[in-house]
C-alpha cells in the first residue's frame, strides 16, 4: 500500500504532531481541521469502534484515506475507566479537570493497586466505505501517581508512572515518549502494515 498523504481524524496539534514524527516524512499527516470544525460523536463502546467510526468520517468529508487514533488511559481499579471516555472523563472540561478527578477518586488507593495502561488503536481505511480497515493496538502499562509530575506531553501524561524509565510520562523528552507510548507501539505495528521502513 502506497500513501503519500493521509487526514489525520483529529484536531488536536499535539496528536498530529506526535504521530507525523512517527510516521515519518514519506507520508504527509493531514489535520481533519483542514476540512471541517465538526468532530463526529463517539458512539462506539470501544476504542476499536470509535478508530473506525473516526476514520471513516474523515475519509467521507476529505475524500482522502484516513487514519484515526482512539487513545485512552484504562486504570485496574476502575474496571478500565476512564476508557473509552478519558477525554471527557469530566465533562468535557480538559485535562486539568480530568486529571484533578482521576487524583481525587483513587486518592485512598494503594500504591499496588493503582496499576493503569494508556491504549492506543489506530484505524487506517482507504475510502470511507472501506470493508477492511487496517487496525493497530499499542498498550502502555504503568500506574498512577498520586501527585502529577513533568512539564511535557498531554492528557493524563503528568500521572502515569513509567516504570521503564522511573520517571512520569510527562518527564520524558518528546522523542523518548514517541519510543515508548502506547501510540509508539501501534505506530510500529502500521508502519510495518504500509511497508514503511
Amino acid at each position: 500500500m502506497n500513501f503519500t498523504q493521509l487526514v489525520l481524524a483529529s484536531h488536536n496539534a499535539g496528536k498530529l504532531k506526535e504521530l507525523q514524527a512517527m510516521l515519518g516524512g514519506s507520508v504527509q499527516l493531514r489535520s481533519i481541521g483542514e476540512f471541517s470544525d465538526v468532530e463526529p460523536e463517539e458512539t462506539g463502546l470501544s476504542f476499536v469502534e470509535n478508530a473506525i467510526l473516526k476514520a471513516r468520517n474523515a475519509a467521507r468529508i476529505s475524500g482522502l484515506p484516513a487514519l484515526a487514533d482512539d487513545s485512552g488511559l484504562a486504570v485496574d481499579f476502575l474496571g478500565g475507566a476512564p476508557g473509552i471516555y478519558s477525554a471527557r472523563y469530566a465533562d468535557g472540561k480538559g485535562d486539568a479537570a480530568n486529571n484533578a478527578k482521576l487524583l481525587e477518586v483513587l486518592k485512598d488507593v494503594p500504591h499496588e493497586q493503582r496499576g493503569a495502561q494508556f491504549v492506543c488503536v489506530l484505524a487506517l481505511v482507504r475510502h470511507a466505505d472501506d470493508p477492511l480497515p487496517i487496525l493497530c493496538e499499542g498498550l502502555w502499562h504503568g500506574r498512577i501517581l498520586t501527585v502529577a509530575s513533568g512539564e511535557h506531553g498531554f492528557g493524563y501524561d503528568p500521572l502515569f508512572w513509567v516504570p521503564e524509565r522511573d520517571c512520569s510520562s510527562s518527564e520524558l523528552s518528546p522523542a523518548e515518549k514517541n519510543q515508548l507510548s502506547h501510540r509508539a507501539r501501534a505506530m510500529v505495528l502500521l508502519r510495518q502494515r504500509l511497508g514503511l521502513q
